[in-house]
């Protein structure tokens, strides 16, 4: 199996992008995982929000395979704990699946097309977050989650 992240926007805080490499390397060492940053929209500032959705939703479509099984970070997503997304990625691993793209979007959220394109939503919080923390954030729980399936002593309980 392999993990993509596709996320909007470039992070132009340095040690969010220390985190997030950081993490993503460590990753490597469990399991192949590819990350796709689309860029910001060009004059965004001239769109609606409901535009800029539907621009950015159009890009993250393109970098999804058909057989990918899609999952975006939603507020309105489940909610795991750190043992429980462990459990949730062994049980994606067993079925057997090729690869699990998680998406990030942007700060307004998804497009409709997104939203009937993914299998599953996972909120990481009831809290808000920016859309650049969200991202190290969730990218060290993938790295937590593959520790705890290991029994690495990283997680403790």
């Amino acid at each position: 199996m392999k993990i993509k992240i596709i996320v909007i926007g470039k992070t132009h805080k340095k040690f969010l992008v220390e985190g997030e490499n950081e993490y993503l390397n460590r990753i490597q060492h469990y399991i192949q995982v590819e990350k796709i940053e689309i860029p910001d929209l060009k004059k965004a500032k001239h769109l609606s929000e409901s535009q800029i959705k539907d621009q950015e939703g159009q890009l993250i479509l393109n970098k999804i395979d058909s057989s990918d099984w899609v999952v975006l970070l939603d507020e309105k997503g489940k909610q795991y704990g750190s043992v429980e997304f462990s459990k949730w990625n062994q049980e994606r691993m067993n079925r057997g699946l090729k690869q699990i793209t998680f998406v990030v979007g942007g700060p307004y959220g998804f497009s409709d097309e997104v939203y009937v394109r993914a299998n599953e939503k996972i909120s990481l919080s009831k809290m808000t977050f920016s859309h650049q923390m969200i991202r190290m954030f969730f990218i060290e729980q993938l790295y937590r989650a593959f520790t705890i399936l290991k029994n690495e002593p990283y997680h403790h309980q």
